[in-house]
């Protein structure tokens, strides 16, 4: 039976965030100030880590969510901190911010923890990534050549040394590349230790309550509209995921090419005699994240479809298929939850952080499916854009501006819609 409750099976939801050992959680603020220096939309992990960094610069923070925190692609993930698995031909930019941010997370942890009061389930054991069978080796040789290039800190195995590393894997695996910076949190952790933190600091997170309009005038930004009126600040950051490329949101204002993609996961019970593998591991099919309360978590399917949130029988079998493929002891599991979620990717794959051609409009969105270990990175980008005029890092290379083209030009802005994100 599912400690979530008398369901045992939870169909269409992530599993509920753990702010404690107690179960408890942080009151929701729900009054919205008349001002901030800084107005935050979106409660994902982009816009919770960018609340913290700021709020603890001193600066009045006020954070606007539609839902509950992390209810979009935040908890819907399966919190990898994979550099060097996740690198794709062409990648080179992406990679140094990801390993950027990859050296931040150690501290970014333990700061974070200290002021939230609890673990996030930070794991450091390493990533596999596995071939299963014989016809699939070439493709890992190819990842692991293209790593070697990059000058990443991953090692070959053949067959025998993977199966070593994870017994539980399938006789039929056939090669593997062991990953050993590439680590893994869990969001159901993350995302209220976030909130905690950022509200110690000051930060007020305004949960269920809608932005409907941006304020903006003489191409500078004065605040949002929401249905408790006007609140002023001369700073937005636009950290709103999967939904910041929605036109209803800004209407002819600003072009944000940014789309959701969707992916299904889902969550699987270990028993005594099954366990859960000690490392992530990834295939070709499907990646399989531990946690320590003997949950593995399954993901993800890669879907063009808009916002639909149907969980289809066809991804729940694409993943039991390719987790049972690598590790046959899921056939004795419990499935716990299935669940749909929408990655905020842009045109390139990669990130858009930074200012808009509209003063004092900031974008922090477009991570795809490396928000989470993007965080760190982002949240010192935009903090030091907020704070000190500029980023700096391999963040630079992630403006606007590479999209140059579908942007109006300033005097071609006018509002935008009165619409809700």
């Amino acid at each position: 039976m599912s400690p979530q409750g008398n369901a045992p099976f939870i169909v269409g939801k992530p599993l509920r965030p753990l702010d404690a050992a107690d179960g408890s959680a942080v009151p929701t603020r729900a009054t919205q100030p008349a001002s901030a220096d800084v107005v935050i939309m979106g409660a994902g992990v982009i816009g919770l880590s960018v609340a913290w960094r700021l709020a603890a610069a001193g600066l009045a923070v006020a954070v606007f969510e539609r839902g509950e925190a992390g209810c979009g692609a935040s908890l819907a993930a399966t919190g990898m901190l994979a550099a060097a698995t996740e690198l794709e031909p062409g990648g080179a930019d992406l990679l140094a911010l990801a390993l950027e941010s990859q050296r931040l997370w150690p501290r970014f942890r333990d700061e974070l923890e200290g002021e939230a009061g609890f673990d996030i389930d930070y794991r450091a054991e390493g990533t596999l990534t596995v071939a299963l069978g014989r016809d699939e080796v070439d493709r890992l040789r190819f990842r692991h050549e293209l790593q070697a290039r990059h000058r990443l800190a991953t090692r070959w195995l053949d067959g025998a040394a993977a199966r070593a590393l994870e017994p539980a894997l399938r006789p039929s695996v056939a090669a593997g590349i062991f990953c050993a910076e590439d680590h893994q949190v869990d969001p159901r952790r993350l995302v209220p230790a976030l909130r905690r933190a950022a509200v110690a600091r000051g930060a007020r997170i305004l949960e269920h309550l809608s932005v409907q309009a941006l304020d903006i005038a003489g191409g500078r930004i004065g605040g949002v509209v929401t249905d408790q009126g006007l609140c002023r600040a001369p700073t937005v950051v636009i950290a709103t995921g999967a939904w910041a490329g929605n036109r209803d949101v800004l209407g002819d204002a600003l072009a944000v090419p940014v789309r959701p993609l969707k992916g299904q996961a889902l969550a699987l019970r270990a028993t005594v005699r099954t366990g859960v593998p000690a490392h992530v591991v990834w295939t070709e099919q499907v990646h399989l994240a531990p946690k320590a309360d003997e949950r593995l978590l399954v993901g993800a399917t890669v879907e063009e479809c808009g916002f639909d949130p149907a969980v289809t029988a066809g991804a729940v079998f694409a993943l039991l298929d390719g987790a049972r493929r690598a590790l046959p002891s899921i056939e004795d599991m419990e499935i716990e939850a299935v669940w749909t979620g929408f990655r905020p990717t842009s045109d390139d794959d990669a990130p858009i952080l930074g200012t808009t051609g509209i003063a004092g409009l900031v974008l922090a969105t477009g991570h795809h499916r490396n928000g989470i270990l993007l965080a760190p990175a982002s949240a010192q980008a935009i903090h030091d854009l907020v704070t000190a005029g500029d980023m700096t890092g391999a963040a630079t290379r992630f403006g606007l501006e590479r999209f140059a083209s579908i942007n109006p030009r300033p005097e071609e802005r006018s509002h935008a819609a009165q619409h809700q994100w």
